[in-house]
């Protein structure tokens, strides 16, 4: 979901690493540990939170978390939370990074000290608010001013212990007066609409005169201002909480009368300044913030172009794509977009043949075919962490489930043997394990998904090709793949591929580790494989593998997935888990009489069919076939009173449901669209609102057949696997050759020099593969001049949005320092600057 900007779309997404804290406050109490864990806030609604970590003062986290922000923010924040078992959970302190000052952190280790939170530092939202000053007669006939104060709405209210029932107070404060009015309380909405007006006496009679009536005395100007204060109504004994200020002088008035803005609210002064940040102790992050502004289809067909012709370019060394993984300081960096985008066009697999090849005719030892970090070995690993999680998921997940929770003790280094436990039932377990890993894996063939096959036939033909006198190089090539880079690094750290939700506790980490080192060990078909391990006591547990059944079914596995042609029925045929969860649902009215009230249930998507149970495991309550979804759409948040809410449009009836936050309720809605989209029936109109009280909210049609008001949203691709956007990865590639054109422009000297003179080269140019000059000249050329066509795009449309934004708008409320700062570089670069 892209945030709308005039003439482009803006995608953005953020990738953070959250390491550990360190010297957190000790606990007032005899024990003096704490039960911590951080939350991964958008303001201050809460997208992620890490497991707890129990009697540490210096936990570590070590948990990855990424998503795509479906809407717009001002900060990025942490929360460090203490558990308390009997009361509410306690926040020990916070990270708050502004958005516009992201970037200074990007992708580096740093540690931010813990900052103190209350009540008064806790905001977010705007306001809209306008200013008028009037002549008004007196009943003596005299002409005196007052000053008409208008709070029209307030969008983004922050919700505070599950509800928000907010009102303002406005109030006129000067060094000798302060005069406070209060609007009316709007109950269980964070975007009330008050559209009240309160009026404030601002001259006295006596100080008018005809020549400047509008023109009241500086002191009265100067030190006046209007305040208006945001509180949530609040039952508890404790009072209204605070949720924010905004402060006008009066003086904004000289400049335009009336006056009329949207303004962030901001924190009050006098919030509590009795910690020192260092009390609270620090927190570790590595967050990637990135943000893609993207123009329509037709802005990018010359790059776009240039880049799908990749694998078609003899040599592929010459092409556009291979050129960016040249430029790239890391491969993955080229490998990511590229591959998705090659995804997307269904041009991935000649593209990866035609690198692979020329690697292939590089290399001279069999042995260390697809070792390195090569643009083809990304490649293809980003292809199949795409194209391959719900495989993998299909085929680990159950029992790397089992592993978690029968958490058998597998330790066989003899060193690390707790008092209690047996050598020889460890082995037995782990056995025991290794036996199920390998099972499943090797029974999996027919479930690898057909452009991974694809894939894996042209590196067994280029490597066959290569080393014929080599008979096991057809497998190592794919094993290099598919055991070293796919199954063992998932079983190692299930969390980075969604098995777990969380990073595995110690012991179950270590029985994974082993299972992991065994698996590789049998998948990579060594000569002597027993000497591949440096421990001794795994190179005595791996006697118990050592037998020719299981070389057998290796060699059958990788077979079966690099046979060309293979196509595999079952693979669409068998349910696949696809999403599950807790959710919030209301009740459909499938009863005819009774509440329809709101309930929490665990919710299972396949693709096969949604259904929700009373808890997870739980036969189902409630099962919706895939074909019966006609549409899955947001719900407007004024049909409840609820944010984060959307229905899942049926034959019958919708479905209403609220999900925990604003990314769970994209990731729903985008993963039940995909896996719905090619439905025969799927509807073209929908109604964004519920149908209350014996009407649509959004249309007032009386009958609840009524067609839908609003048309749906545009289709999706229909793979469930992949979710990609080909404008946006292109935008991405430009960027990358954008910011290393220095090096492009490096290359073309280099294809200059070869041309001409064939002695030594200089050491700049050797780290660049050119195979031919004149080719890869060519395509520099073309490359450099899409490049330079798409920053002019990008220029011109940052002068148009310069001249035609206006701060105070609703886009950009006073008090937006993101806006400030752009507001400051646009002024100081020259109008002919790109």
């Amino acid at each position: 979901m892209a945030v709308e900007e005039e003439g482009l779309r803006v995608f953005q997404s953020v990738k953070i690493k959250i390491g550990e804290a360190k010297n957190l406050p000790t606990y007032p109490g005899p024990n003096k540990m704490r039960d911590c864990y951080c939350t991964v806030n958008l303001d201050q609604e809460e997208v992620f939170r890490t497991q707890i970590v129990e009697k540490s003062l210096c936990p570590f986290y070590g948990e990855d978390f990424y998503c795509e922000i479906p809407r717009s923010f001002r900060h990025l924040s942490f929360y460090i939370f203490d558990r308390d078992v009997f009361r509410r959970d306690s926040i020990i302190g916070k990270v708050a990074i502004r958005k516009e000052d992201l970037h200074k952190y990007h992708n580096r280790d740093t540690w931010f000290q813990l900052q103190h939170v209350d009540a008064d530092s806790e905001v977010q939202g705007k306001v809209h608010l306008a200013l008028r000053l009037s002549e008004v007669i007196t009943d003596s006939g005299v002409v005196c001013h007052k000053l008409a104060t208008r709070i029209l709405e307030c969008q983004g209210l922050p919700i505070v212990n599950g509800q928000c029932d907010p009102y303002a107070t406005v109030t006129l404060a000067g060094p000798c007066r302060s005069e406070a009015k209060k609007t009316k309380v709007k109950k269980k909405t964070n975007n009330p609409q008050f559209d009240e007006v309160f009026y404030f006496e601002v001259t006295r009679p006596c100080s008018y005169n005809r020549k400047s009536h509008f023109d009241f005395e500086d002191e009265d100007v100067d030190k006046l201002e209007i305040r208006v204060d945001l509180w949530n109504a609040s039952n508890l004994k404790f009072g209204d909480e605070f949720l924010g200020e905004l402060r006008v002088p009066l003086k904004v008035l000289r400049q335009s009368s009336p006056h009329e803005a949207w303004y962030f609210l901001q924190p009050r002064d006098n919030g509590s300044k009795s910690l020192k940040p260092e009390d609270l102790g620090s927190l570790r992050l590595n967050v990637v913030y990135t943000e893609d502004h993207v123009f329509p289809s037709d802005y990018y067909s010359a790059l776009r172009d240039l880049l799908l012709r990749s694998a078609d370019v003899e040599p592929v060394s010459a092409s556009a794509a291979h050129i960016l993984g040249e430029v790239c300081r890391e491969k993955q960096e080229a490998a990511v977009p590229l591959v998705r985008l090659f995804l997307h066009y269904g041009r991935v697999v000649p593209f990866i043949s035609a690198i692979a090849s020329a690697e292939v005719r590089r290399t001279q030892d069999p042995n260390t075919i697809f070792r390195g970090n090569s643009l083809t070995s990304k490649c293809i690993d980003e292809t199949m962490k795409l194209a391959g999680m719900h495989y993998l998921h299909v085929t680990l997940k159950p029992t790397i489930e089992e592993i978690c929770q029968s958490h058998k003790s597998c330790e066989i280094d003899p060193v690390r043997l707790k008092d209690g436990e047996s050598l020889e039932s460890n082995t037995e377990n782990l056995r025991q394990y290794v036996d199920r890993v390998f099972s499943v894996i090797t029974a999996s063939g027919l479930s690898c998904p057909t452009v991974m096959c694809d894939i894996f036939f042209s590196l067994r033909e280029a490597a066959a090709k290569r080393f014929q006198d080599d008979l096991d190089v057809r497998y190592t090539a794919v094993s290099s793949f598919i055991f070293l880079r796919f199954f063992a690094p998932a079983i190692l750290s299930p969390n980075l591929f969604q098995l777990t939700p969380h990073h595995t506790d110690p012991q179950t980490s270590r029985t994974l580790t082993l299972v992991s080192k065994t698996i590789q060990t049998l998948g990579s078909l060594s000569k002597s494989k027993s000497a591949s391990f440096k421990e001794s006591y795994m190179a005595a547990f791996y006697e118990f593998f050592n037998e020719q059944k299981y070389a057998d079914a290796v060699k059958n596995f990788l077979d079966l997935i690099s046979s060309s042609g293979r196509r595999d029925p079952k693979s669409v045929q068998q349910p696949i888990l696809l999403k599950e969860g807790f959710m919030i649902k209301r009740a459909q009215g499938r009863k005819r009489f009774g509440i329809k009230n709101f309930k929490k249930r665990w919710f299972r998507l396949t693709n096969h069919e949604f259904t929700y149970q009373k808890s997870k495991g739980d036969p189902p309550l409630y099962s919706i076939p895939i074909e019966n979804i006609l549409a899955v759409e947001p719900l407007e948040e004024e049909s409840f009173k609820m944010k984060n809410m959307f229905q899942v449009i049926q034959p019958e009836r919708a479905l209403y449901i609220q999900a925990n936050n604003c990314v769970e309720a994209k990731a729903w809605i985008d993963i039940l669209t995909k896996v719905s989209q090619c439905n025969q029936k799927r509807l073209a109109v929908y109604h964004p609102s519920a149908y209350l009280n014996g009407h649509w909210l959004c249309c007032r049609a009386s009958s609840d057949t009524a067609a839908g008001c609003s048309p749906c949203t545009s289709g999706l691709p229909a793979n469930i696997q992949l979710d990609i956007n080909g404008d946006r990865e292109t935008e991405r590639i430009y960027s990358l050759f954008s910011s290393y054109m220095s090096k492009l422009e490096k290359m073309q000297e280099a294809c200059g020099s070869r041309s001409v003179y064939d002695g030594p080269e200089r050491e700049e140019y050797s780290t660049f593969v050119i195979d031919d000059p004149q080719e890869t000249y060519k395509t520099l050329k073309q490359v450099i001049a899409g490049v330079g066509a798409l920053e002019l795009e990008h220029a011109q449309h940052r002068r148009d949005k310069f001249k035609r934004t206006k701060y105070g708008s609703q886009e950009h409320p006073i008090g937006d320092k993101s806006f400030q700062s752009y507001i400051r570089q646009q002024s100081e670069t020259p109008a002919h600057s790109m």
